[in-house]
């Protein structure tokens, strides 16, 4: 990318003041049934200035998208209010180009087609429009395949139309939502390159550029603030500068102290939540979601931390591993949630109960593993609960997920529930057919259940 767009005024990185802000916003989603409303985001404010580029990062769940949509002027904030220099948005956002991460281009369309949309919308001349969208596609590496169709390019490149799309609009703001997520590892780290090298010509025409991941280190090799989300509701947990100059070097103990300190906010948001609750506090399946781990996983995991004396930085044991540090998160939350391992900042330490896991025979494990889950995880709790309280130990799982929609979407409430059937399956607390949807009481749950009553006496 040789070139970059021209534009008729004074480039991005003059002015310092705020483009967007984001004011005490909520957004919440009526869930039917007569049940409670899904609360998205709660109380979330964020400025966009010019001049920096900003990453959203966090979890599933924690409503980045879906900020920034708002940020966007595609989704409505249920209480607060977005504002763009100034005013308030009531719409589509007219200062704003987006780029998706599935590339959202019209099949049927050629490449310089699916550029000229926009400027096709805004009632552009023909002319002007055929001009900058031959400049957009030709800055962004793909002059030579004006006229070739979507199915005749490749992902990389499919993604490189989608950045010329919301770059021919000459936005102020140029949102991302995780553009490189659906790319091959190498075509993702060239294409991020690029558009930094793009931001880093002083008449490139986007003055603040706001960036949605879930990947630790993608932002820190992006952006100069990066604010981290927590789930459930999604809330602003914090945010860290990056300082370094670019292009940044991932080797450097200055990115590894940043990724550490990013890593540390992510899981110590989970963290301050175990720590706040007591052992008085009602813990409920909705309010306190399984991560996303199997039991498979959950064993590899603090059986690597056995391997390393008891304890690890995650981030370190990522690199060894290959993965990105973010691919642990669920992991590790979900090994901090059974108190298989204590976490701390960016360290990890396997506790008494996670090393009996990990060592004893397979019957102690599942009955570690069986008081562990009852104890700690509020949806496995509930079903076991409720089957002990049924008439004849079975109920189906309809009930559960009909519960469980009080507080979640459809799709992630069968996704919480199937989480909680494979822990409980594998503890023996209760089990499952899949034919007739009936889950049954196990044969460890009574004995989990007495144990437990017992050591609260």
């Amino acid at each position: 990318m040789a070139r970059t767009l021209s534009r008729p005024t004074s480039g991005p990185h003059t002015g310092t003041g705020p483009l967007i802000e984001v004011d005490q916003v909520t957004k919440t989603y009526p869930v039917g049934r007569g049940a409670a409303d899904f609360t998205v985001l709660d109380e979330v404010s964020l400025t966009l200035n010019e001049g920096e580029v900003v990453a959203l990062l966090g979890k599933s769940g924690s409503g980045k998208s879906t900020l920034l949509r708002m940020i966007a002027g595609l989704i409505a904030p249920t209480a607060g209010e977005v504002r763009c220099r100034g005013e308030r948005l009531r719409g589509a956002n007219p200062a704003v180009g987006m780029v998706f991460q599935s590339f959202a281009l019209m099949p049927w369309l050629t490449v310089q087609d699916n550029v000229e949309l926009g400027l096709q919308a805004r009632g552009v001349p023909r002319e002007e429009r055929r001009a900058r969208a031959l400049e957009a596609i030709d800055v962004i590496g793909l002059d030579g395949f004006e006229s070739a169709y979507p199915r005749e390019l490749s992902g990389g490149m499919r993604q490189r139309v989608g950045f010329a799309r919301a770059l021919v609009l000459r936005p102020d703001v140029l949102l991302m939502d995780e553009p490189f997520s659906a790319l091959d590892v190498l075509t993702a780290e060239n294409l991020r390159s690029e558009v930094i090298s793009l931001w880093s010509q002083p008449d490139f025409p986007t003055r603040t550029v706001c960036i949605v991941t879930h990947n630790i280190e993608e932002a820190v090799l992006m952006a100069d603030r990066v604010v981290v989300l927590g789930s459930n509701p999604g809330h602003i947990v914090g945010e860290v500068a990056v300082t370094m100059p670019r292009p940044r070097d991932r080797r450097s103990p200055a990115f590894d102290e940043t990724v550490a300190r990013l890593y540390a906010l992510l899981t110590g948001d989970s963290g301050t939540d175990v720590a706040a609750t007591s052992a008085a506090t009602v813990r409920t399946p909705t309010g306190w979601p399984l991560p996303d781990a199997s039991v498979g996983g959950l064993a590899g995991l603090v059986e690597i931390v056995h391997a390393h004396n008891g304890q690890t930085d995650l981030p370190d044991l990522a690199d060894e591993l290959s993965f990105e540090v973010d691919d642990l998160l669920p992991l590790v939350d979900a090994a901090a949630m059974l108190h298989l391992l204590d976490v701390e900042g960016a360290q990890a330490f396997l506790t008494a109960d996670g090393r009996e896991w990990v060592t004893g025979d397979i019957d102690t494990s599942k009955a570690v593993f069986a008081r562990l889950a009852l104890q700690h995880a509020p949806l496995v709790h509930t079903v076991v609960a409720a089957l002990e309280n049924s008439e004849d130990g079975a109920l189906r799982d309809d009930f559960f997920l009909d519960l469980l929609r009080r507080g979640f979407t459809d799709a992630e409430a069968r996704r919480q529930l199937d989480i909680a059937i494979q822990w409980g399956r594998y503890g023996e607390l209760f089990d499952y057919d899949v034919d007739s949807g009936e889950l049954v009481l196990g044969e460890l749950a009574r004995a989990a259940s007495a144990h437990l009553r017992g050591t609260s006496q």
